[in-house]
């Protein structure tokens, strides 16, 4: 019996001048991080301004997922700006909690919640968590 190679599906649209969302479906961990961290890099690098990271489709994150992500909150912020993450799966809220992420991570029930987040953020200069 052989199981099929996880996937990570991520897709991004640019909402407006300063801002991308992207969103990801699927498994973020040891096998998929890299592919994933390769997109967002590309985006944060070519695009600059604020990112929301969609992962109301994820399903399951390890460190090596919580690695890309960090690393991806660092370089929006060196760039100035701001990230935001969707997160309504529990297990992987959980998660954010038991590592004390929730406190770095500005995280929100909703893709419209984030966006407007990221987007006030940026109008009024006010900061959420810093790593």
């Amino acid at each position: 019996m052989s199981f099929a190679e996880p996937q990570v599906a991520v897709r991004d649209i640019q909402v407006d001048a300063r801002t991308t969302v992207v969103s990801v479906e699927g498994e973020i961990h040891v096998s998929t991080a890299p592919a994933l961290s390769r997109r967002v890099n590309g985006i944060i690098d070519g695009r600059g301004g604020d990112l929301v990271l969609d992962l109301s489709e994820v399903t399951f994150i390890d460190s090596t997922g919580l690695s890309v992500l960090l690393n991806a909150l660092r370089a929006v912020r060196r760039q100035g700006g701001h990230l935001a993450l969707v997160c309504t799966n529990p297990t992987v809220l959980r998660l954010f909690e038991i590592t004390h992420l929730n406190t770095t991570f500005a995280l929100h029930p909703n893709l419209e919640a984030a966006v407007g987040d990221v987007q006030g953020r940026s109008a009024g200069g006010n900061e959420t968590g810093a790593p």
